[in-house]
């Protein structure tokens, strides 16, 4: 990546950090609850500062996180009283997940433990917690990432749109 381009992935990633963490604080209304998922943060690494990658694709972003969310809210309901055991489910069907519907995203393994640890504003959520804030999330992202992709040399997400 060249400094210009550089330059553009970092103010490209603080507005879509900042707008997805707006949009996370309103969803989760609380001031206790975390003002933008983990995840959203690794994810925006990698679109922003591996656009090109694998990782990075607007499927991997999108199914990746939304997929683990799914299944970190199932192990929350399903497997109660040990964080731990919980959140070590979680990570490795995820992972299973991701690879057989070829929407790997590392991000999604945050995404499914957050589910499972993100304290009671999140829980009470359910599984409307796959769609806001994480769907959301990682749409914002996507968005301003095809935006930040326009003024680069060459948009790293022409082959996927």
């Amino acid at each position: 990546m060249s400094n210009k381009e550089l330059l553009i992935s970092t103010i490209g990633a603080f507005i879509a950090v900042i707008t997805a963490g707006f949009f996370s604080n309103v969803i989760l209304q609380s001031t206790n609850s975390p003002l933008i998922i983990a995840s959203a943060g690794a994810s925006a690494i990698l679109m922003f500062g591996t656009p090109h990658a694998a990782n990075s694709r607007p499927l991997n972003l999108i199914v990746g996180n939304s997929i683990s969310a799914i299944i970190g809210v199932t192990c929350f309901y399903l497997i109660t009283g040990n964080t731990l055991l919980t959140t070590s489910i979680a990570i490795p069907l995820s992972l299973i997940t991701m690879h057989f519907l070829k929407c790997m995203h590392p991000p999604g393994g945050a995404t499914a433990v957050t589910a499972i640890i993100g304290g009671e504003a999140i829980h009470q959520l359910g599984y409307i917690f796959v769609i806001m804030p994480i769907f959301f999330n990682s749409l914002i992202l996507l968005i301003i990432a095809i935006a930040v992709g326009s003024f680069r040399d060459k948009n790293p997400f022409e082959k996927d749109l």
